[in-house]
Order: C-alpha cells, then sequence, then structure tokens
C-alpha cells in the first residue's frame, strides 16, 4: 500500500514540475515573440521616418535649387536630370523609370525588403516632386551648387538610414565591383565621370563643373549623415604596461576595453614569444591628440595601430564621465 501511494505522489510531482517547465518555456516564448515585435516595430518606425524625411529633403533640393538652375547631379538622378533637360520629360516619370532596373537588380543582390522600401522611396519622391510646390530659393550658382547638392545629399543620406535607395547607382556598383578589380568607390566614381563628360557635350561645359561641385557636396553630405558627426577610431596597443593602459583608457578617456591574449613576436629582442595583453579600444578622431599623450606618459614604446571604423552597436561606444578620486 505504501509502495502504491509513494509511486502515485512521485507522479504527482513529476506532472507538477513538467507543467511548470512548461509554463516557463511559454513565457520565455512570449517575452521573446514579443520583444522581437517591439524591436520590428521600433525598427521600421524609424525606417519610415528617416525615408519620409529623405523624400522632403531631396524634393528641396532637386526644385528650390537644381531644377530651375538646369544643375545636375551624379548617379541615377544625374542621369534624370539631364534626360528631363534635353526631352523636357517630366522628371517625377524618369526617376521612376530609369531607378526600376537598379532596383530589380537590388531585389535579386541584397533583398526583398531593401527593394520594397526602395520602391516606397522613389515612388514617393516621384509624387513630392509632382504635388509639393517648393519655392524657388536662389540662382545664384555657386549657391545652387552647394545648398543643392547639399539637400539632395541630404535626402538620400536619409534614406540610405531607413533601408532604401533613391539612386539606384549604389546597387549597381554593388554587384560590379563582385565581377571587376574596381571598388564600389571606384566604379561609382567612373559612372559619374561618363555622366559629367556627356553633360559637357550636350549642355556646355560650365553646368558640367557646375554638376561636379553639386555632386561632391552630395557626396560629402551622404557620408555625414549615414556615419555622423563623430568619427570613431579603432585603437589596438600592445604594451608591457597593458595593465596601466587599461585604466587609463577606462578612468582618464571614459571608454570600455577589450582584451585579448596574445605573444609578442620577432623584435628588438630576438625571436621571444612573451605573453603579453592586447588592449582594444574605440575613441573620437577629436580624442586622438589626448589619448597618444596618456600613452607616453605611461609607455613611450607602445605600439599602437589605429583603423577608422565606420559603424557601431553596443558596448561602451559614448564617452561616460567618472569622478575623480
Amino acid at each position: 500500500m505504501d509502495s502504491v501511494y509513494k509511486q502515485t505522489t512521485l507522479e504527482k510531482i513529476k506532472g507538477y514540475l513538467g507543467k511548470n517547465r512548461s509554463d516557463k518555456i511559454s513565457n520565455y516564448t512570449i517575452a521573446k515573440q514579443s520583444l522581437e515585435l517591439k524591436v520590428t516595430a521600433t525598427r521600421l518606425l524609424k525606417d519610415i521616418a528617416f525615408i519620409s524625411l529623405g523624400i522632403l529633403s531631396a524634393g528641396f533640393g532637386l526644385k528650390g535649387f537644381l531644377l530651375p538652375n538646369g544643375f545636375l547631379d551624379g548617379g541615377v538622378i544625374g542621369i534624370s536630370l539631364l534626360t528631363e533637360a534635353l526631352t523636357n520629360y517630366p522628371l517625377s516619370v524618369l526617376i521612376v523609370i530609369i531607378n526600376a532596373p537598379f532596383i530589380v537588380l537590388g531585389y535579386f543582390q541584397i533583398g526583398k525588403s531593401f527593394a520594397l522600401k526602395s520602391i516606397i522611396a522613389i515612388v514617393g519622391l516621384a509624387i513630392v516632386l509632382v504635388v509639393v510646390d517648393y519655392p524657388i530659393i536662389t540662382s545664384d550658382k555657386l549657391l545652387v551648387a552647394v545648398f543643392g547638392g547639399f539637400f539632395l545629399g541630404g535626402g538620400i543620406g536619409l534614406s540610405v538610414r531607413g533601408g532604401s535607395v533613391i539612386d539606384g547607382t549604389e546597387v549597381l556598383a554593388i554587384y560590379l565591383c563582385r565581377k571587376s578589380v574596381l571598388t564600389i568607390g571606384d566604379l561609382i566614381l567612373v559612372f559619374n565621370i561618363i555622366i559629367f563628360s556627356i553633360a559637357a557635350y550636350l549642355l556646355s561645359i560650365e553646368i558640367a563643373l557646375y554638376s561636379i561641385l553639386t555632386y561632391l557636396a552630395a557626396s560629402k553630405t551622404v557620408d555625414f549623415v549615414i556615419e555622423g558627426v563623430e568619427e570613431y577610431i579603432g585603437v589596438t596597443i600592445i604594451s608591457t604596461h597593458s595593465e596601466d593602459i587599461r585604466v587609463m583608457i577606462i578612468e582618464k578617456m571614459g571608454r570600455g576595453v577589450t582584451i585579448y591574449d596574445g605573444k609578442r613576436g620577432y623584435g628588438k629582442r630576438g625571436e621571444i614569444l612573451d605573453q603579453t595583453d592586447i588592449i582594444y579600444s574605440v575613441i573620437t578622431r577629436l580624442e586622438i591628440s589626448k589619448f597618444q599623450t596618456e600613452i607616453q606618459k605611461i609607455d613611450p614604446d607602445a605600439f599602437i595601430v589605429m583603423n577608422s571604423v565606420k559603424d557601431l552597436k553596443g558596448g561602451m561606444i559614448k564617452k561616460r564621465s567618472f569622478k575623480e578620486k
């Protein structure tokens, strides 16, 4: 009788534990799905905001500066402006038609989400060019070239931040660079040289030269919008005083560090494989001078390697303040 009772009790306990574990798994799944939904929704709202602002900025650059003065830009928008100047076809229609093959290429090279967002951005820009009545700001050629390029570049950069393009040149460059020895930057440069050469031949050399200035302003603005104000530098330090350098970076620079285990290779002391700590951190370009000064105070012979960092996420990226002890 006791054995039957014990077996029944054991089965109840197992059933309870199994149910409790199932509830925990279910709660974890719900929490995980909720987090994924929240992150997806937040990202989507940010993308919509970036794309919308990009469309408005690009439209202002085109209708407020470039179109009334007959100036061009590089890329697909430059081809559209050149075609509009020669044929008088509506720019809104030309932007959609000329971008279409690049978006199809982007669908196969990058993905469905990118292609869909790009279609929305390009069609949105076409609608804005037709519907929104932007004021003509100035007819001064230098101001038109600089600020037209600035607002157009800002629009392109914001669209890229939103996961789309309103100029498909980059998509073609990504595709071609995989099949040639040229980089994406080289291919875009060649592409734009062809556009401006045609513009100089069909329109005038003066318009082509001002258009080059517009393109330079736009490209710099795109870099500024995508990469941000602060340019980050990845720093690798190899030193016999690695612990002192680590403390300095944390306490004086307010930055996080990552430490790798390494060995010294061939150097002044011969082929001695000494064990050493390799320190890696990220600072801004404005902090380089202070960083090098502090390193010099600790170890003048420290080996330092610096690389430009294009994108960062997570970790102690932003500087934190530490109270003086």
